[in-house]
């Protein structure tokens, strides 16, 4: 890899049904693989949020094969599955982090050392992506049902984007509100938000644009404002079926 500006794709979205496969890579995941700039990138796929389900890895590995794109896996149950992670992370062009719970993840990175690992990719010129937990993951916090069904806050992200994140704003009734009220509390700092189908580009720690790959569907900015917030609307471009790799 070549050093570039540091990217990060934090959505709500990345995987659609396909035609032939169980899943299929979304013009937001193909998104991803045209921001690292490779003529044929390399993804390496993280499920730790789903603790390594095989038919999650198997699925990513198959969409990747209709798209002509080889998926890795970074996996650490039972143990890691290669002897150099930092290695393995940097040997790829964008690391596609997938869903579920967002705090086994952290605990899971942080002791096996990837948390520094992703933060080395990031600088390097890696482009950091992924859905729900996969997109928590990278910043200071969020909501989360790790813990219960309830939703919670969730404050020890990997930070390298200083917001808070709020993932399925527009499908899970639960999250809009209480993504406001720790806001508002000050328990969360200001953020970003997306509904489902949507994402959001970061350069550094720079918002470069929000995209969707449904139509209609939007990002927003959270932010406090004395004991209450305000919620801005995003522009947000839709992703053409040209960022699909057909």
């Amino acid at each position: 890899m070549s050093d570039t500006e540091p990217t990060i794709l934090a959505t709500s979205g990345g995987l659609i049904r396909g035609a032939r496969t169980e899943v299929a890579f979304g013009p937001m995941l193909n998104y991803a693989l045209e921001l690292s700039g490779a003529a044929r990138p390399s993804l390496l796929y993280v499920g730790t949020a789903m603790g390594d389900e095989s038919a999650s890895g198997l699925r990513m590995i198959e969409a990747g094969r209709v798209e002509g794109i080889t998926v890795d896996l970074l996996k650490l149950f039972p143990m890691p599955n290669v002897d150099d992670l930092v290695g393995w992370v940097l040997a790829h062009d964008v690391v596609w982090v997938g869903g579920g719970s967002v705090a086994n993840l952290l605990a899971l990175w942080r002791l096996h050392g990837l948390d520094h690992a992703f933060e080395r990719a990031w600088h390097h010129g890696v482009v950091l992506a992924g859905v729900s937990a996969g997109s928590l993951c990278w910043h200071y916090g969020g909501t989360t049902d790790s813990f219960t069904p309830q939703l919670s806050p969730i404050t020890n992200g990997l930070g390298l984007l200083p917001y808070s994140n709020g993932v399925h704003y527009d499908s899970e009734p639960r999250r809009r509100p209480l993504f406001r009220q720790l806001i508002a509390e000050g328990r969360l700092p200001d953020g970003y938000a997306t509904e489902d189908g949507t994402g959001l580009v970061f350069k550094g720690t720079r918002l470069l644009e929000a995209v969707s790959e449904v139509s209609g569907k939007q990002a927003y900015q959270v932010a406090r404002h004395d004991d209450t917030t305000i919620e801005e609307p995003l522009p947000t471009r839709l992703l053409s079926v040209t960022h699909a790799r057909r």
